[in-house]
């Protein structure tokens, strides 16, 4: 048998192997074996006064980096404070790994200080929501959790810690490479789908692209760049995509929607062609949906399959 190390100690190398550098967390009673342990593991945290603010910086450095961001709260107020900033990512499909503490496991359902159903409440609020009931599978938990936060349309992903689990002793399996990196995805689309989404671009005279965030969660924007100046159609982004096509660029319409510009709002209404990419068609871009580019065929892509035509 090899050596034991403590739950605390497992989770910490575990996200060591994720490629995790920094922590946004506040501390209580549940998490502090875990914050005895961060306190040498050579992981810089970073601490918060609220534990919504912990939720909203992963989130930023997730939008920043490219990478999850990770926070790290204590059980009951602590993890329900963190719903906000959860949602947000949720919403705006960014890479957050939340990490909260709870009561031990043997007074789960006691009505103990500071318990509170974590993974109920947050289910509406994140891609998914693990719950370790052992410290052996911490490490495959950590893994699942950075995998689901990057894959398809990327998101929030909860941990739920019982302080016995951070406090338990066994011996740790690692995964073999971390999750970091964004998985192959199956094509949604056939080349007869392309070949006809390219015939209706060529025959359009009003085409507009339509570009989401997805199109900086992507990594496309010179792809975006490069087709735009190859159909020479201009280029609309959401406030999720300012950013992904230059805003001084000859093709450049600018914001559209509530908070964009007449002309831009009008060059969609008279639009022949959308062409929407990795954009949810929120209501602050449509107003009436159906008086929104009600003139234009539209063509839509987008990771999530259940975005399309939504």
């Amino acid at each position: 048998m090899g050596r034991l190390f403590s739950g605390s100690e497992i989770l910490l190398e575990s996200l060591h192997r994720e490629k995790v550098e920094v922590v946004f967390g506040l501390p209580g009673g549940a998490v502090l074996p875990l914050y005895d342990a961060l306190y040498s593991a050579g992981i810089r945290h970073l601490l918060v006064r609220h534990e919504q603010a912990a939720a909203f910086a992963a989130d930023g450095y997730a939008r920043v980096s490219g990478k999850p961001g990770v926070c790290l709260v204590t059980s009951g107020p602590g993890a329900t404070n963190l719903t906000t900033g959860l949602t947000s990512a949720l919403m705006d499909s960014i890479p957050v790994v939340a990490l909260t503490g709870q009561v031990p496991l043997p007074l789960i359902g006691k009505d103990a200080f500071q318990e509170a159903d974590t993974i109920g409440i947050t289910l509406p609020c994140t891609k998914q929501s693990f719950m370790a009931r052992t410290a052996a599978e911490v490490p495959e938990i950590i893994h699942r959790a950075f995998k689901t936060a990057v894959s398809g349309r990327p998101g929030p992903v909860l941990v739920d810690l019982p302080k016995s689990v951070l406090m338990e002793k066994a011996e740790p399996q690692y995964p073999a490479r971390p999750a970091d990196e964004r998985p192959e995805r199956a094509r949604e689309w056939s080349d007869d789908d392309l070949r006809r989404a390219a015939e209706m671009i060529l025959a359009s005279r009003k085409a507009v692209f339509y570009a989401g965030g997805g199109a900086i969660a992507s990594g496309a924007w010179e792809e975006l760049r490069e087709l735009a100046e190859l159909a020479h159609i201009p280029v609309t982004p959401t406030l999720m995509a300012l950013g992904a096509f230059p805003s001084r660029h000859p093709l450049s319409l600018g914001m559209l929607g509530m908070h964009g510009s007449y002309a831009t709002n009008m060059a969609v209404c008279r639009a022949d062609l959308l062409v929407a990419i990795g954009a949810r068609f929120d209501d602050r871009v449509t107003g009436r949906v159906k008086d929104f580019a009600s003139r234009a065929k539209k063509i839509q892509f987008d990771v999530d399959p259940s975005e399309i035509n939504k």
